[in-house]
């Protein structure tokens, strides 16, 4: 038995020893910190416009603290991991990182110290981008205000707080294959698909993820719960009445609303309002190029005669079912909704939204549904000029799940929701201080 267990023991320290051999990196040297005048205007330009469309500001900075200085809780299944500062301040942030060392952090997912960096970091999308797209993103973070920020420690707990291991996990499901361009597709194409699967890591959040947290590759852009909300397909499989076109993604990654899809909102309205703000037309089309084509727009195009019939409907439709109702669901929102959302088929409003078009009633996931209702949507996620205010506290969880069901079943042709109860006392719970 003894000799079992030393051989046993043996084995495992041989494998620890294969793994750290293979996951091994060199620590590269701290630099003295960049001088601005040594990057060009038009470079920190271009890397303001990929950190915006990569939506940095997101992950890397938290309400009151100074922008990319880092901090924010990343929640995973496994516990919680804190963004890091990526100002160029030289103890906290990046102010001592080479080039070479920014650069493989995003290509490579490894620290200057050459330990692995959690997958928290996208950088399974991150090694899509190109050098010459890394070193304007270099000079844009290297000519932010440094702030002298240190996040919280991690909460992984044992073992899955060393980073060592993290190596199986990139075997597993870290891709390196070069994103080669599709010569059967656009130059358009090619750079709608180049953003999306790169610096804008669109999947990241599109994709569900097996129990170890990889990407579903079978599933991919098929939709997924994050952060609260619900990411929806950008497949065929989406619900949607009417399919997303490539002028009504434009449209919608542009501004933020859509007359036939509704508005961007939770997460997705940081991306559009502040993110992608900052991208060119011609790169928010590429976008659109690349996602009306995945979607299968191109292939099922609706002329226009056949949407301005689908709108008539719909808008007709909506104006009567109130009455066709009784129920306490159908009073709920002719008494608290009505009056925003009627629309006419020669007048529909994309800022009140004609909710017989509306993605989060068509989703198969209630959740966007649900927290618009309970905590509304602020003007800077809406529009300037339009606001809906939440029923927190207005509407108790019955009412809301008898307003929901009264609203999926008059406006959509979907299953109901199930399980609502739970759903909203989880979602107020998560919005408790």
């Amino acid at each position: 038995m003894k000799k079992f267990l030393t051989g046993v023991a043996g084995l495992a320290l041989l494998l620890l020893l294969t793994l750290v051999g293979f996951s091994w990196h060199p620590a590269l040297a701290d630099v003295e910190q960049a001088q601005q005048s040594s990057f060009s205007v038009e470079q920190i330009n271009k890397g303001a416009i990929l950190a915006g469309i990569g939506n940095c500001a997101a992950c890397h900075t938290v309400n009151g603290g100074g922008e990319f200085a880092g901090g924010l809780p990343i929640v995973t299944p496994f516990g919680r991991v804190y963004s890091s500062n990526i100002t160029p301040d030289p103890e906290t942030g990046i102010g001592r990182w080479s080039q070479e060392v920014f650069k493989r952090a995003l290509h490579d997912g490894v620290r200057p110290d050459g330990a692995n960096l959690f997958p928290a970091f996208p950088y399974t999308y991150f090694s899509h981008i190109k050098d010459d797209d890394v070193a304007v993103l270099y000079a844009y973070f290297m000519t932010r205000p440094a702030v002298k920020s240190a996040p919280p420690k991690n909460t992984l707990p044992f073992p899955l707080n060393i980073r060592v291991l993290q190596t199986v996990w990139k075997w597993l499901y870290f891709d390196k294959s070069p994103l080669l361009p599709d010569l059967s597709k656009s130059e358009e194409w090619n750079r709608g698909r180049y953003l999306a699967e790169g610096v804008a890591h669109c999947a990241a959040c599109h994709t569900p993820r097996n129990s170890l947290g990889g990407e579903r590759k079978n599933a991919s852009y098929a939709g997924a719960a994050i952060d609260g909300w619900y990411s929806p397909a950008l497949t065929s499989t989406n619900p949607a009445l009417v399919i997303w076109s490539e002028s009504e993604i434009y449209t919608y990654l542009r501004y933020g609303k859509t007359q036939l899809h509704g508005l961007a909102i939770g997460p997705m309205a940081e991306v559009v309002h502040i993110g992608l703000a900052k991208a060119t037309n011609e790169d928010v089309h590429a976008l659109a190029v690349y996602f009306s084509d995945l979607n299968g727009a191109k292939q099922n195009a609706q002329n226009t005669l056949a949407i301005d019939t689908i709108v008539a409907k719909v808008t007709v439709q909506s104006s009567q079912v109130s009455n066709l109702y009784g129920d306490h669901g159908a009073a709920l929102y002719v008494a608290a909704c009505a009056s925003c959302h009627s629309n006419s088929a020669t007048s529909t409003n994309p800022s009140r939204p004609e909710l017989g078009f509306s993605a989060t009633l068509f989703a198969p996931d209630p959740t966007n549904f649900l927290q618009v209702i309970l905590y509304g949507i602020a003007r800077k996620d809406g529009s300037s000029a339009m606001m809906m205010p939440g029923f927190e506290t207005a509407l108790t969880n019955t009412d809301i799940v008898q307003m929901a069901a009264y609203l999926r079943r008059s406006r959509t042709t979907q299953p109901p929701w199930l399980n609502l109860e739970n759903d909203i006392a989880t979602i107020r719970l998560a919005h408790q201080p």
